[in-house]
C-alpha cells in the first residue's frame, strides 16, 4: 500500500494497482472502470482561440507555467471553462474534434484547480493520498453538460476507453515537473494527429524526462511503467517500441529499462 499510494493520477492500471485499490477503496476505483461519453446531440465545433490565447501568454518555451498570471486572468480561464460544459462535443463530431475537446478540458480545469489554491508546492497538496478515491483527481469539481466530472473520469473513463492512442499521455499535464511539458497552443481536431507527434517527439527526446543512453540500459519517464500496457499498442509492441516510435537517439529494442523517480513539484515558471 505505501508503494501504491505515492501515486497518483499518472499509474500503472496492472494487477497490483486493481487488487491494492480495491482493498483500499473498493468503489471508488471500479467506478474508473465504466466507461463515460458525454456529448451532446446537436453542438457545433468548439473554438479553442480563448485557451490557446491563455496559454500562449502564460506558458513558456519549456513548458513552464506562469500559474500567477493564469490566477490575475482567471475570468479569461473561467469563461473558457463555461464555454466547455455549455457545450460538449456532438453525438457525431469526428473522433479528432472529441479528443481535442478532452485534452483542452483536462489540461484546463488542471491549472484551473491549481490557481484557486494558488501558492501550493504540489497539486498532490490539494487531495488525499488514495488512488481513485480521494485524491485531487477523484474530486468532482468539473462541470460539464449539467453533471460534474473529475479529472480521473477524463483520463481514465473518457479518453483511455474511447482513443485507442498511447500518444494521450505525452499531452496530459498533471501540473508536475515530471508531466510533460504544457503545450503553448490549444488542441484542435484538424491538428490533433500532427500535434501528439510533436508532443511525442519533444518529450521522449527531452533529456529531463528521459535518458536515452546508453541504448541497453535507458532511464525512461516514470509515466511509462505507470501505463505499460497503453505502450504496447497502438502501433507499437513494447515500451522500447514506442520510444522508439520518436526518439532521435534509438534505444536497443530488448533495452533493460529503469524509471526516474517522478517529481511531483508544481511545474511553475
Amino acid at each position: 500500500m505505501q508503494r501504491i499510494s505515492r501515486f497518483t493520477s499518472r499509474l500503472a492500471l496492472g494487477t497490483s494497482l486493481v487488487v491494492g485499490a480495491l482493498a483500499s477503496g473498493g468503489c471508488g476505483y471500479v467506478g474508473y472502470l465504466i466507461p463515460l461519453n458525454p456529448t451532446s446531440q446537436g453542438g457545433r465545433t468548439l473554438d479553442h482561440s480563448a485557451w490557446d490565447g491563455l496559454l500562449k501568454k502564460y506558458v513558456d518555451d519549456q513548458g513552464m507555467v506562469n500559474y500567477k498570471g493564469f490566477q490575475q486572468d482567471s475570468a479569461a480561464l473561467n469563461s473558457y471553462l463555461k464555454t466547455l460544459g455549455d457545450n460538449l462535443p456532438a453525438k457525431n463530431s469526428p473522433a479528432d474534434e472529441k479528443l481535442a475537446y478532452w485534452l483542452n478540458a483536462y489540461n484546463a480545469f488542471t491549472v484551473q484547480r491549481i490557481i484557486r489554491s494558488y501558492p501550493l508546492k504540489s497539486i498532490k497538496d490539494l487531495g488525499g493520498d488514495k488512488i481513485f478515491v480521494n485524491t485531487v483527481w477523484d474530486q468532482d469539481f468539473i462541470p460539464l453538460g449539467g453533471k460534474r466530472y473529475t479529472l480521473n473520469d477524463i483520463e481514465h473513463r473518457i479518453i483511455r476507453k474511447q482513443f485507442d492512442d498511447n500518444r494521450i499521455h505525452y499531452a496530459l499535464v498533471c501540473a508536475a515537473m515530471s508531466c510533460p511539458p504544457l503545450r503553448q497552443e490549444a488542441y484542435v481536431g484538424a491538428r490533433v494527429q500532427e500535434q501528439l507527434a510533436d508532443q511525442g517527439r519533444s518529450f521522449i527526446n527531452n533529456p529531463r524526462k528521459n535518458d536515452l543512453t546508453p541504448a541497453a540500459t535507458p532511464t525512461l519517464s516514470a509515466i511509462y511503467s505507470f501505463y505499460p500496457g497503453d505502450f504496447e499498442k497502438n502501433g507499437s509492441t513494447s515500451i522500447q517500441d514506442a520510444v522508439n516510435r520518436y526518439a532521435k537517439q534509438k534505444i536497443d529494442p530488448n533495452a533493460k529499462l529503469s524509471y526516474k523517480e517522478y517529481n511531483w513539484s508544481l511545474n511553475e515558471q
